[in-house]
């Protein structure tokens, strides 16, 4: 029989809740204690997935009775960093969703201490998980495309975060394309070298008032020349949207055109897609955040490799940042600036 393991999840909102009800379920999940910064919302929580509640502060006691196998943060992008710096302190091996940290400096701090502390830890990027993804993966190594000359990629939301959502988020770059920047170097094994991005705000007026946008497209070059597109907007009407094309020299690779992708052909006797769209990143993605933390109890838990590390997550973190830098000073950013 396979062991089972104490596991606290921190974070109880709407993406904690889905990871505690994954969690739940898990043949190696024997207990799930779920915190939260408020305490009644993590009861409120635990009640309803019939599993206990502990405070933040019980999970790092020195010397906690809780003996916890494992740690999920699933909180605010501001409080990742320190979370994972006590999460090192206290040696408990670690899930984090993305991205590390709103900046370069404190995920600097959260990489040392994992380092130091030789942390077994896993960072949220579950499109690494996904079918799609992975089959363009393989077709690019395995030489079916020839050579990448081009890509594109998007994440587009059908409907917009609440207000008080938009100041922590870190910007549509850190909280959306984040996940189109680890996913471009994990696909093809290269690094972006340059960047220049641009943007609107439409909508709700907290987007220009945070200094952030609602739609953007960034053009990235790659260390082997090959150049792309990342588009993102938070309110695409037609339905969830994320994809990536990649076209090269011998053929192309297209991920997310499934039944479900939010298209609307306006040509004659064309009845493609023919399901409704995805409604939002839980719905697509349900299945790749279930092999994630399989594989966080499985592989990182047990002290086996991760498959996105500390390390991955901040190249993506040092692109966002490029990217949000392009915007602010309307000119190409070389990512040596991103320091």
């Amino acid at each position: 029989m396979e062991r089972q393991y104490s596991v606290a999840l921190i974070g109880t909102g709407r993406i904690g809740v889905m990871h505690a009800r994954i969690l739940r379920d898990h043949p190696l999940v024997g207990q799930l204690l779920l915190a939260d910064a408020v305490p009644a919302r993590a009861e409120a929580a635990a009640a309803e997935l019939g599993c206990e509640s502990a405070s933040v502060e019980e999970i790092f006691a020195p010397g906690t009775p809780l003996r916890l196998d494992a740690l999920i943060i699933a909180t605010a992008t501001a409080t990742h960093a320190e979370l994972l710096i006590r999460a090192a302190g206290a040696g408990i091996p670690t899930y984090c969703e993305k991205p590390l940290a709103l900046d370069l400096g404190e995920a600097r701090r959260a990489l040392e201490a994992l380092k130091a502390a030789a942390l077994p830890h896993h960072i949220g990027f579950q499109r690494r998980f996904d079918d799609g993804y992975t089959r363009a993966r393989q077709l690019l190594m395995d030489g079916d495309l020839g050579d990448l000359r081009r890509f594109h990629a998007m994440t587009c939301d059908q409907s917009p975060p609440p207000d008080e959502f938009i100041p922590g988020s870190g910007g549509i770059f850190l909280d959306c394309n984040v996940h189109d920047f680890d996913i471009l170097r994990w696909v093809t094994g290269r690094e972006v070298v340059e960047v220049y991005a641009t943007g609107l705000a439409r909508g709700s007026e907290a987007f220009e008032a945070h200094g952030d946008v609602t739609d953007a497209v960034a053009i990235l070059t790659l260390d082997d020349g090959a150049v792309g597109t990342v588009h993102s907007s938070r309110h695409n009407g037609q339905g969830h949207e994320v994809r990536l094309d990649l076209m090269g020299s011998r053929g192309s690779a297209n991920v997310g055109l499934d039944n479900k992708v939010p298209l609307r052909s306006v040509e004659g006797g064309v009845a493609f897609p023919p399901d409704a769209p995805w409604v939002d990143f839980i719905e697509r993605f349900k299945p790749c955040y279930e092999r994630e933390l399989d594989h966080f109890l499985r592989n990182p838990v047990q002290g086996l490799p991760s498959a996105c590390t500390a390390e991955d997550a901040l190249e993506a973190l040092r692109i966002a940042l490029a990217c949000k830098r392009s915007r602010e000073e309307q000119r190409p950013v070389h990512l040596s600036e991103i320091v």
